[in-house]
């Protein structure tokens, strides 16, 4: 597997933890100012995580099978 393969795949794994973070505190009773900064920042980090997705099945692509 290439490194810059496996670099996509890390950090696709790092943002889904982060994502997870912000999701418990969407999760969690309602606090106004909590639950919205939450929700930006899991919007926000959903973006990146679909961003990572197609950057790793665009290399996926382009690497020979084997």
């Amino acid at each position: 597997m290439s490194e810059r393969l496996e670099t996509l795949k890390k950090a696709r794994a790092r943002m889904i933890e982060e994502r997870d973070v912000h999701a418990k505190v969407l999760a969690a009773p309602f606090d106004r100012d909590k639950a919205e900064r939450a929700r930006n920042k899991f919007i926000e980090i959903q973006m990146l995580v679909d961003a990572l997705d197609r950057a790793l099945s665009g290399e996926e692509v382009i690497l020979p099978k084997g």
